[in-house]
């Protein structure tokens, strides 16, 4: 049921410059894909969750709706002329949503407790460009060598290894927000439980309901509450997309995570002023566990079966909503050029011949053919793309594939271990606008990398990459890097998303942008 908010109805400027009321309900229901593993910043993983924790979590830096990097916790900063030292202002006025006074040592706490390999952070990587990042992760260095200071309650500087042009975008990930150090000291990852956590960002948590909801209320004590205007905020499970789409059309939700592709056609012919499809920086690939038999030193298997793979027909047919066929890992991005195998230009005919004598070479045939897993998390579009490729494989390769359907928290578990998997889905979804948050991905030491991939030469370029000055010729290694990855076939992109949901046509201050970060407090509920 949802809570009503009594208030005098206030009026809201809209792009025409027409007076619009705004409804006495400041209420939102968003629907938010599977149950959130944890409302801990620094631990948290899913881009469901950072949803949440960017209402809950405010960094140094913030995104305006279109997705420029604006002032968050910070009001300006200065930056050195070799741009290897930020020096932070903060907001006299930022306050934790207890009351507490947000200071320059309160980041100095949660920044090396990000970095604390304690805190067994699959992040920690991004912050490796932060002065001696790196070491303190792996436990070679104390926490104190971190080179982040607050030289006094509202000034923090930050030292950098070397000049790191998307480091103010990079503020804005999770794993670099504020922690309450008072409520982490006392009571450790108990501090974030709905009913101990306490936060800084424009709402602070009320409820968490176990496969139902996270409910958050407005922060009157956030810096910027006057112009915040949305009073509750639902983030609703709906790992169903089905049955997200029919809430939607109930009424019980404002907006979706995402849409059934098979109704697409009908969505673009009921609901146009609803559906919001946009470019999006992420990947859809199916990863590889490298790290065993029987893709482990198998190179000419892995090159098998995404040579197997049509991804026009996945595109097309499968989704049919604005996807890119990947060849590539990295997805577009201004002044970076795509690294693609040479196979990806050849005609079907040619590919699919590739394709068998590799697998052949690599040791399987109809009588004896490759056995494997695919697993994937609960969602209806997981399960049709992995049926559509189990079914390329077998009509053209003769592999005999199981799907294996898992609760999300279990399939990342798994994916984690490397222990079960052998196929599995992913998707990476950019944390910064910059081709680096894909290509650490798949660094040897990211707590992030499934596949188990390891390359000392791939390491070394991104080490490379990171040290280099000249933008361009950082953008250079960076793609060599990307190039030797592919050879080695650790993964196989299948397609570049776009993001696709419904918004209520009542709910302004939506901006569609790349990253598909939407902040509530830039939302407001017109009457309807």
């Amino acid at each position: 049921m949802r809570f009503l908010f009594l208030a005098l109805c206030l009026v809201v400027i809209s792009a025409p410059a027409s007076a619009q009321t705004l409804a006495r309900e400041q209420v939102l229901h968003k629907g938010n894909g599977p149950e959130s593993e944890t409302l801990d910043p620094h631990r948290a993983e899913a881009t469901n969750t950072s949803n949440i924790l960017r209402d809950l979590f405010e960094g140094l830096t913030i995104e305006a709706p279109d997705g420029t990097i604006i002032p968050g916790v910070a009001q300006s900063w200065d930056i050195s002329t070799d741009g290897k030292i930020y020096t932070f202002h903060l907001r006299e006025n930022a306050r934790w949503s207890n009351g507490d006074p947000l200071t320059a040592s309160d980041f100095v706490f949660s920044l090396r407790r990000s970095a604390d390999p304690a805190t067994a952070s699959n992040y920690s990587s991004i912050l490796g460009p932060i002065e001696n990042a790196s070491e303190v992760t792996a436990g070679k260095l104390p926490l104190e060598k971190l080179g982040v200071t607050a030289v006094d309650a509202h000034t923090l500087v930050i030292q950098l290894h070397a000049p790191t042009t998307y480091f103010l975008g990079m503020l804005t990930h999770s794993a670099l927000y504020p922690v309450h150090p008072a409520s982490v000291t006392k009571l450790g990852i108990r501090a974030f439980r709905a009913e101990n956590l306490v936060s800084n960002g424009a709402y602070k948590i009320v409820e968490w309901a176990v496969q139902s909801h996270v409910l958050l209320v407005r922060n009157h004590n956030y810096w910027d509450d006057a112009h915040t205007t949305i009073e509750r905020v639902y983030y609703e499970n709906t790992e169903d997309v089905s049955s997200e789409l029919k809430r939607y059309r109930a009424g019980e939700l404002d907006w979706t995570d995402g849409i059934p592709v098979t109704q697409a056609k009908w969505i673009k012919q009921n609901l146009p002023k609803d559906f919001h499809v946009a470019p999006y920086l992420g990947t859809y690939y199916y990863g590889l566990n490298v790290s065993k038999p029987p893709f482990k030193d198998n190179v000419k298997l892995r090159r098998a079966l995404s040579l197997a793979i049509d991804r026009d027909v996945i595109v097309k047919k499968v989704m049919g909503t604005g996807e890119l066929p990947a060849y590539s890992w990295v997805p577009p991005i201004p002044g970076y050029e795509q690294q693609q195998p040479a196979w990806a230009t050849w005609p079907r005919a040619q590919r699919l011949s590739e394709a068998r004598k590799l697998y052949a070479e690599a040791g399987y045939s109809a009588d004896h053919p490759l056995q494997i897993e695919i697993r994937y998390n609960t969602s209806e579009d997981h399960k049709r793309i992995a049926t559509v490729i189990a079914a390329m494989w077998k009509q053209y390769l003769g592999v005999e594939t199981k799907l294996v359907n898992q609760e999300f928290k279990i399939f990342i578990r798994d994916r984690l271990q490397k222990q079960v998997t052998q196929v599995f889905r992913g998707a990476w979804i950019g944390d910064y606008n910059d081709p680096y948050t894909f290509a650490e991905l798949l660094n040897s030491t990211n707590g992030n990398n499934d596949l188990g991939y390891d390359s000392p030469q791939y390491d070394a370029l991104l080490t490379q990459s990171s040290n280099e000055l000249d933008a361009s010729k950082r953008f250079q290694i960076m793609e060599q890097a990307e190039k030797v990855m592919l050879e080695d076939q650790p993964m196989i992109p299948l397609y570049f998303y776009t993001s696709k949901r419904l918004v209520k046509p009542y709910v302004v201050g939506w901006q569609n942008n790349i990253m598909d970060h939407h902040y509530t407090k830039y939302m407001k509920v017109l009457a309807h």
